[in-house]
């Protein structure tokens, strides 16, 4: 039996709860796409407040184990870490410009090497890699082409859409296991 199988009469009682989870996700999903700005700050608020959090862990590590030879280095990580994410908590709007910017240079450098690679190499289906290539890359234009409006916006878009897919795919999940069929017991 497959270990995926194992425990599916405990969770298949518990189908409307999975149901309940993933009505929530589209719910978010839906109200990141009411106001993709307010999206954009309040994830990017989230992920320098994750930040901080990691950087205060990594430090209480890092003097944990300060006998280590790489403590300077596992100090100085926890520093760079809080004073990263208090840049993000202070400026989450300045963050999102600079982060969409980053991810368009990305898309752009990426695209442009893998169209060129998959041309260069001839590989068996190398055009679906500059096909990838050029999708890649026109967005990294587009998301240049429209900044400094498209740093806030495209963060919520993006977590708006993760939302309704995530809250999907527990939805399907959920109605899934109501239908599956009771297995017998030995």
């Amino acid at each position: 039996m497959s270990s995926l199988l194992v425990g599916l009469e405990e969770i298949r009682g518990r189908w409307f709860w999975y149901l309940l989870f993933g009505v929530v996700l589209v719910l978010l999903g839906v109200a990141a796409f009411a106001d993709v700005m307010v999206a954009s700050i309040a994830s990017i608020t989230i992920l320098g407040w994750l930040i901080i959090g990691s950087g205060l862990f990594q430090l209480i590590l890092a003097f944990r184990v300060r006998n280590w030879s790489g403590f300077f280095l596992h100090l100085m990580g926890g520093v760079l870490e809080i004073i990263v994410g208090l840049l993000v908590v202070a400026a989450p709007v300045t963050a999102a410009l600079a982060i969409t910017l980053l991810l368009a240079v990305y898309l752009l450098v990426e695209g442009l090497f893998r169209m060129i690679a998959s041309m260069l190499m001839r590989f068996p289906g190398s055009g679906w890699g500059v096909l990838g290539g050029l999708i890649s890359f026109l967005l990294g234009l587009l998301l240049w082409r429209q900044w400094p409006g498209s740093g806030l916006r495209f963060i919520g878009i993006c977590i708006g859409v993760a939302l309704l897919m995530h809250g999907m795919s527990w939805i399907v999940f959920a109605l899934n296991l109501r239908k599956l069929p009771v297995l017998a017991t030995a």
